[in-house]
């Protein structure tokens, strides 16, 4: 009788199931861990806190920075007007929007300007005089608030140059207003104005001031004559030049003081300039002569 033998597996076999047997016990003993999100400590917080804020300021300052630079550079490059004589050729304005005008004629102690129209913003000066430095500044401050944002659209605009100041006659004629900033003597009345040149981007558009004390005023189309002198502005030398300006027109061939002009006086530089290098030009209004004898054939 044969004996059934059970055959015996064969060695590769035996290691395969061995191995996934093991396998499989591993797989059920031992679990993957679970990865915990690692939480920051308060310190570590606030160090990303500290670094997150100081690359913010970081960007900020570099905004400023290049907004204070491209505001210095106008004053450090300034631009010059053509000149007549070395006290002009030493003189410079800050590279800032000014009145447009072209020049019509040129003497040696004037020059006549044809100017284009403009709008202001101006103010009634408290002083008696037109450059008393109390009265003065209060009236800046005024115009600078306006001009820097108190005004119905909380915008803020950009300076132009220059400050004029100009008297007005007695009989409060309202005089247009432009830039830089004007002051402009009431006759009679010991009062003055002073008005800011308006960007001109703005036009007519310009937004209204909250303070009641600051008026806008458009000035029309003029032609003036003007002298330019350095220096520090005081009111014996604005009457002294205003005298030596009217003297002079009186032997112009083509032009004559408008009728009722006041004197106009214009500065151009920062307080920190010097005396030597500053620009300060003092203006009256003026007709053709065959206009002034054409409108006045009646009283000839």
């Amino acid at each position: 009788m044969l004996a059934l033998i059970s055959p015996s597996p064969c060695k590769p076999c035996v290691k395969s199931r061995t191995t996934t047997a093991r396998f499989m016990a591993t797989d059920r003993t031992t679990e993957a861990p679970i990865r915990q999100r690692r939480v920051m400590s308060a310190f570590e917080v606030r160090v990303s806190l500290v670094f997150a804020l100081a690359s913010q300021a970081s960007s900020l300052s570099q905004r400023i920075l290049v907004d204070v630079a491209s505001e210095t550079a106008k004053y450090v490059f300034p631009k010059r007007f053509e000149n007549r004589n070395l006290e002009e050729a030493l003189m410079a304005v800050p590279d800032l929007e000014t009145v447009e005008y072209k020049v019509l004629s040129r003497r040696d102690e004037y020059e006549i300007r044809e100017v284009e129209p403009y709008y202001i913003a101006e103010t009634t000066m408290p002083g008696k005089t037109g450059f008393d430095f109390n009265g003065a500044s209060q009236s800046f401050n005024v115009l600078a608030e306006y001009l820097f944002g108190k005004n119905t659209r909380k915008e803020r605009m950009e300076m132009t140059t220059p400050v004029i100041t100009r008297k007005i006659q007695s009989d409060g004629e309202e005089m247009e207003m432009t830039t830089p900033v004007i002051t402009k003597k009431l006759t009679g009345q010991d009062k003055w104005e002073m008005s800011f040149v308006m960007p001109s981007k703005y036009g007519a558009s310009l937004p209204l001031p909250k303070d009641q004390s600051v008026r806008i005023k458009e000035v029309q189309r003029k032609t003036v004559a003007v002298v330019a002198f350095s220096g520090f502005v005081t009111d014996e030398e604005v009457k002294q030049r205003e005298s030596k300006l009217r003297d002079a027109l009186k032997s112009d061939t083509n032009f004559i003081v408008k009728e009722g002009a006041s004197v106009e006086v214009a500065q151009y530089n920062p307080p920190f300039t010097l005396p030597f290098t500053r620009r300060n030009e003092i203006a009256l209004e003026v007709v053709k002569k065959e206009e002034w004898l054409h409108n006045n054939d009646s009283l000839i």
